[in-house]
């Protein structure tokens, strides 16, 4: 398994090649924006993709979809329902634009990326789809943790309860994981365990 890490976007989203070199397949993550760039930086890995996964649906996370597409017809994109609104009300299309194909996913699935397994785990909050991504050590929190802050609230769909609640969860997983966030730098749980003041406010109940 190897992970490559692009900045994409006016807003400096991370996006997120999982890549199986052994298959030279990998699934793309958060595909925010400059779906050229990702798909060289795809082809200078050596690895075809073979889906897309979103931790939610908002445009930031979601703006080189349907390009990709063009590139590489016919993979899945994979968002969940919760996050998928077809245009209803403005301020829902302005955040969460209306994507082709997509297939639902949330609490419990998992997507095959080559010989990985990626397990969905639900964690909503920064908005009602929004989900963690797990495979092996790497835990890809989109908009929910990040190194030392959590994502807003305050948007659509948003929910300030919801997101203490996922940050517990998050927190409470065993083991240790490289936290790959949707912005910002990558952490470990267990530093965020120790220093982020979010979690450590969710952990405390």
């Amino acid at each position: 398994m190897n992970i490559l890490s692009l900045t994409v976007g006016p807003i400096m989203t991370n996006c997120y090649l999982l890549c199986d070199e052994e298959r030279k397949v990998c699934a793309v993550i958060d595909p925010g924006a400059e779906a050229g760039r990702i798909a060289r930086a795809a082809e200078s890995a050596g690895c075809a993709p073979v889906c897309i996964l979103l931790t939610h649906g908002h445009y930031d996370h979601t703006g080189a979809v349907e390009e990709l597409l063009k590139q590489y017809p016919g993979i899945p994109v994979y968002l969940s329902r919760r996050d998928q609104h077809d245009g209803a009300g403005s301020e829902l299309t302005r955040l969460f634009p209306t994507l082709p194909g997509v297939t639902d996913y949330g609490e419990g699935d998992t997507v095959p990326v080559g010989g990985l397994t990626v397990s969905v785990l639900a964690t909503p909050g920064h908005s009602a789809g929004s989900v963690t991504l797990l495979c092996g050590d790497a835990m890809f929190s989109g908009d929910t943790l990040f190194a030392g802050s959590c994502g807003r609230t305050d948007l659509a769909t948003g929910d300030g309860s919801e997101m203490l609640s996922s940050l517990a969860r998050l927190g409470r997983l065993g083991g240790e994981f490289r936290v790959l966030p949707g912005h910002m730098d990558a952490s470990l749980l267990s530093r965020e365990r120790a220093y982020n003041p979010y979690l450590l406010h969710a952990l405390r109940g």
